[in-house]
């Protein structure tokens, strides 16, 4: 990659170390770099460039063997994460290895990595939503978990600044639970869409169905193109319109020539000085070589996704923290939090057999949680709430794939589109409960002899009794809009599949009962920031993303402001 700094000589001193480069990471590095810090990413997988290595990304399915499946081959190479069914020859390259890279489930929990420059940044949904009071004061409020350090005002501002250049399009609403963001023009809604749209807000006073926030620019911005409308995105996108690390942030990092990436590097531990009291840098594995090397920085950013992160500080043994670093509180791996996913309904509309939509929309529609807002919207038979995902559509030629019909009236018929559909499923909130755990397992080793994690989570009354309530009130309200042959479904996923894991070091005003504060610096070592999913104190019901960014860019300025005034 020679646009990139890649020779990171071993012992090496930097101003800042970033582990992981994918969401949060690249937001890491983006912002010390542009406050001139010399920042050295480190990144476990391969290096990924912007365009060049994206080889799926104008495949159609006749390009492909499979038509965009899997082989049995790759299977066995993905036999955890495959189950999710995001994994396919298109984009097979772009997610870990399960078998150099194994876990252990003590209960059934899909864990979906990607080892590469970008991390999940090329594969992640791109949905965009900020979060609010009812959020971040849930935990004080219902007694579940501890209460945040911070409020939405200390991060309002730091939501604005990454949505301005990470690039989110939507329409405002003016929800005080959901609040709006800084928007590029939003996306449209089909016919179909339009017309449950009105149904709805009409049967339901208070509900609202608008087009999904998305990290998909609808114009132009900094020098990337707006989206096409291929929702080709788990295979890069050509055009740099989506957000991803490889696309944004990190290019932005290494135009101020004070970025370093160390690709094929596996961080062993986080070094901890006794005697000055604080980390001193990072020591690794090479991928390729098994080498061990060590990087030194006066500050550590933690980013290499919500479990891998807490995996590197369990690992990050010392006299001072015996337990792993930072974990004074024992709090250290607990808390793992997951948004439950794919329950719902769909059905068939009638009419609009003339209408059709242009072009392969990479966005649906939303409708925002409308339970437990306030005491007129009170459950009593849970805490927290949900929000709906889903969309509308025409079923097309693929229909007939799995028909045993033949002939030329057959063939014609593949042609014309069949009937619309309309389909919602929701995403509940998970509360942080202690028992939901990670853990070093040192009886499993990976390829290159690491401890790795034993998963021990699981679904609880709460999270059930809300999936009970999506799944009941998704068919009324289909029901109440008119659409027939309804079905309405719960496929009971494991924790994981929602591919928004967070907690096992999270934020918190006690250091007896947290592991970060409220600038996401650990209590005990205020030189290692953690900003990426394991930070979170709770899981809201909204996708958790555009949250980490907005918590990454706050954390680095105050950490670039602690290192002016020799605090760190």
């Amino acid at each position: 990659m020679a646009n990139f700094n890649i020779d990171a000589k071993q012992n090496m001193t930097y101003d800042a170390i970033v582990i992981g480069s994918g969401i949060s990471g690249g937001w890491a590095a983006k912002e010390l770099c542009e406050n001139g810090l010399k920042t050295l990413v480190l990144e476990r997988g391969r290096l990924v460039e912007h365009v060049k290595d994206y080889p799926t990304m104008n495949l159609d399915p006749w390009d492909m063997e499979l038509r965009g499946g899997i082989s049995p081959e790759l299977q066995k190479k993905h036999y955890k994460g495959g189950r999710s069914g995001f994994i396919g020859e298109t984009n097979e390259h772009f997610h870990a290895n399960d078998l150099e890279n194994p876990y252990t489930e003590v209960k059934p929990f899909m864990w979906v990595r990607a080892h590469q420059m970008g991390g999940r940044s090329i594969l992640w949904g791109k949905q965009c939503y900020r979060w609010s009071d009812l959020d971040f004061e849930a935990n004080a409020k219902d007694g579940h978990g501890v209460d945040w350090p911070i409020r939405y005002k200390d991060i309002e501002p730091w939501y604005t600044y990454v949505e301005k250049f990470a690039g989110i399009s939507g329409e405002s609403l003016g929800l005080s639970h959901l609040p709006d963001s800084h928007f590029l023009p939003a996306m449209e809604l089909n016919c179909v869409e339009k017309h449950v749209k009105g149904r709805l807000e009409k049967e339901y006073p208070g509900r609202h169905l608008i087009i999904g926030r998305v990290a998909h620019l609808t114009e132009p911005l900094n020098g990337r193109g707006k989206c096409q409308y291929r929702n080709r995105c788990d295979r890069g996108c050509p055009y740099g319109a989506y957000f991803s690390s490889n696309a944004v942030t990190l290019p932005a990092a290494n135009a101020t020539g004070n970025l370093t990436i160390r690709p094929f590097s596996i961080v062993q531990s986080i070094i901890y000085d006794e005697e000055k009291g604080k980390a001193i840098g990072v020591r690794i594995i090479d991928a390729e070589t098994n080498e061990v090397m060590e990087y030194f920085a006066r500050i550590i950013f933690c980013n290499a996704s919500a479990l891998s992160s807490t995996q590197i500080l369990l690992n990050s043994t010392s006299g001072r923290f015996p337990n792993g670093l930072g974990n004074d509180s024992g709090e250290l791996g607990h808390n793992l939090m997951d948004h439950t996913y794919r329950i719902g309904a769909m059905g068939v509309v009638d009419g609009f057999e003339d209408q059709y939509f242009k072009g392969r929309r990479p966005n649906g529609i939303y409708i925002p949680r409308y339970v437990n807002l306030d005491e007129k919207t009170r459950s009593d038979k849970f805490v927290r709430g949900f929000g709906f995902q889903g969309g509308g559509g025409r079923s097309g030629w693929g229909a007939g794939a799995n028909l045993e019909n033949f002939g030329g009236d057959f063939k014609d018929s593949l042609m014309k589109p069949g009937p619309w559909e309309f389909f919602i499923t929701g995403f509940a909130e998970c509360l942080p409960y202690h028992d939901n755990k990670v853990y070093l397992n040192k009886d499993v080793l990976d390829k290159w002899g690491q401890p790795t994690l034993s998963i021990d989570c699981e679904w609880k009354e709460n999270e059930k009794a809300l999936n009970k309530q999506i799944r009941e009130d998704a068919k009324e309200m289909l029901e109440r809009v008119g659409l027939k042959d309804i079905v309405d479904f719960d496929n009971q996923h494991e924790p994981g599949y929602g591919i928004h894991e967070m907690g096992t070091a999270r934020m918190g005003r006690d250091p007896k009962t947290s592991v970060l504060n409220g600038t996401n610096q650990v209590h005990a070592c205020k030189n290692v920031f953690v900003t990426d999913g394991a930070c979170m104190t709770s899981s809201s019901c909204v996708n958790p993303s555009l949250t980490y960014m907005a918590l990454t860019a706050r954390a680095a300025h105050h950490a670039v402001t602690e290192l002016k005034k020799f605090n760190l």
